[in-house]
């Protein structure tokens, strides 16, 4: 009887690329906007300017900055509705990245889709699903036409842990493994799928040891490192972009805020959100460069007052802009030549 283990790749990656104090600051610099963005999202949908669900990324950044510098530009990236931060860290700019949660026609995708369809055709960036898993097997279709047109692309495709007890995540996993396409499966287990923990909602804790079924190379890193995010996912993309087939990565995380803005989070206790509070990634940057003399409070404060201006920025854009045409309720539905 064989016994199906995940084939454990080794944490660290067989090549630690030397990161410059340059995108070391930038990467602190995007996941400080990113945290803006959020608490600026927080407040307006406070205010009733933001409507519909609002699940905000605050605790996880270094995933989506750590990740998007470990890919290429062109690789295509499919998310689930945690969707904000993955858009800022591809590039986009945020004041149509807030238009859109304001609903408004300058909007990413003209304020017809909101928080958790955040999409960008320029920036390789799919989509923001609100169907729990819907994207995965899209993802995997994404890969094929990469495959199929011998295309130096890969499909990347991001989850919550909850994701994988859906049908449609072992569907399109087996379907990779098949036909061992270019697809890099990342798994952000921030610990609860909306209030129920991980360990009483799937028979397999550690999510990774799912990839086992499917014979596909699987690791579980410490997602609020980001350096060890980027290096990670640099290495699983180009394993898969050589036609070694899928592969998939669990980054270990976990949210400050509930599931989404309608969580009263009875499910656990303010002592333990706190208690997590060290762990914060943007905490555990600055306080490494620092570490490391390439910054200092100074420098932070400048680059935080820098952010908040990009930030006051896109909320007034998103104030200012006006709503879509009632006409627009007509358009954007089928293909026109």
């Amino acid at each position: 009887m064989i016994t199906p283990v995940a084939e454990k790749i080794s944490v660290a990656p067989t090549t630690t690329p030397e990161i410059s104090r340059e995108t070391a600051l930038h990467w602190l610099e995007q996941m400080m906007l990113i945290r803006r963005f959020e608490e600026a999202a927080e407040y307006a949908y406070t205010q009733k300017k933001v409507g519909g669900f609002l699940h905000l990324y605050i605790g996880e950044e270094s995933i989506a900055v750590g990740a998007v510098a470990g890919m290429h530009a062109d690789d295509d990236i499919f998310t689930h509705y945690r969707d904000h931060g993955w858009v800022l860290a591809r590039g986009v700019d945020p004041k149509p990245a807030m238009a859109e949660l304001y609903g408004k026609a300058t909007g990413l995708v003209k304020g017809k889709g909101g928080s958790m369809h955040f999409a960008s055709v320029e920036h390789h960036m799919w989509g923001g699903y609100a169907i729990v898993g819907g994207h995965i097997p899209l993802a995997a279709g994404m890969a094929f036409s990469h495959q199929y047109l011998e295309r130096d692309r890969i499909a990347f495709c991001v989850m919550g842990e909850g994701a994988t007890n859906i049908g449609m995540f072992h569907e399109a996993l087996n379907m990779a493994a098949v036909w061992k396409l270019p697809v890099l499966f990342l798994i952000e287990n921030n610990q609860y799928g909306m209030g129920t923990a991980v360990d009483r909602a799937s028979a397999t804790v550690n999510i990774f040891e799912k990839a086992a079924a499917y014979r596909m190379p699987a690791t579980q890193i410490d997602g609020n490192d980001i350096e060890l995010v980027y290096t990670t996912i640099r290495e699983y993309a180009e394993r898969a972009r050589r036609g070694e087939g899928p592969q998939m990565v669990e980054a270990m995380t976990y949210r400050f805020k509930g599931h989404s803005m309608g969580d009263p989070q009875r499910y656990r206790s303010k002592d333990e959100v706190e208690s997590r509070r060290p762990d914060d990634p943007i905490n555990r940057w600055e306080k490494k460069l620092i570490e490391k003399g390439w910054a200092n409070d100074a420098l932070i404060k400048e680059i935080f007052a820098r952010v908040d201006k990009q930030i006051a920025d896109a909320v007034q854009f998103a104030e200012e802009s006006p709503f879509p045409d009632p006409s627009e309720l007509y358009t954007d539905i089928l293909v026109e030549e």
